[in-house]
């Protein structure tokens, strides 16, 4: 039955002339073998291929990638390809990206890369139980700590919009692999008076 199923597929998939015609069809059978999968709960066991205009960039990335790392990366999906997807997340018409601002960049600026993969990109869609702001950003954020890749000033004013979008101290920290001593260093960066009001403070100076 397996193998009839095979031979149904290779049928159809040589029939279909245009390559939206056949990447959709693609993605569609992926889709349905991802349903079935033992691993459904891992973004990575689907990848999917996406017009590059469906997808939008984050504004809130804290990695910053040197020059050089950057000429190299664009070298790397030149000559080897694309070997890891951009991870993103649904909104309501297209795809943000939580992981992979700059293989995205790349994909939709290199003349070489953009030949080859004939504007698509590929995708995987990253598990949350909720795609709000807060949870993109912190799922962003946890791809490039995970890397040791952060800007100081930037996380910082991550900090200060995931307090003003309701976490506190302690979510932060847990979200974002964080002790309460670099939570609150990352506040006092930010400089905004409203960032401590749930502090306790002692009435008077002490000098040791």
């Amino acid at each position: 039955m397996l193998n009839t199923l095979l031979k149904q597929l290779d049928n159809y998939l040589s029939s279909v002339e245009s390559d939206e015609s056949k990447v959709a069809a693609i993605n569609e059978v992926k889709k349905v073998m991802h349903q079935h999968s033992p691993f459904k709960k891992e973004p990575v066991d689907c990848v999917l291929w996406i017009r590059e205009g469906d997808i939008v960039a984050n504004d809130y990335n804290p990695n910053v990638m040197a020059p050089v790392e950057r000429s190299l990366l664009q070298l790397s999906i030149e000559t080897d390809g694309f070997t890891q997807p951009i991870v993103v997340t649904p909104l309501k018409d297209k795809f943000q990206v939580v992981d992979g601002f700059h293989r995205h960049l790349v994909g939709k600026t290199s003349p070489v890369a953009k030949k080859r993969i004939n504007g698509f990109l590929p995708i995987t869609v990253v598990n949350l139980e909720s795609s709000g702001e807060a949870e993109c950003i912190a799922a962003t954020v946890r791809h490039n700590r995970a890397r040791g890749k952060h800007q100081v000033t930037a996380m910082s004013d991550i900090v200060r919009d995931l307090s003003r979008l309701g976490w506190d101290d302690l979510k932060i920290g847990s979200e974002l692999g964080m002790d309460a001593d670099e939570v609150l260093r990352l506040k006092q960066i930010s400089g905004l008076s409203e960032l401590f009001s749930s502090e306790q403070f002692s009435d008077a100076w002490t000098i040791k």
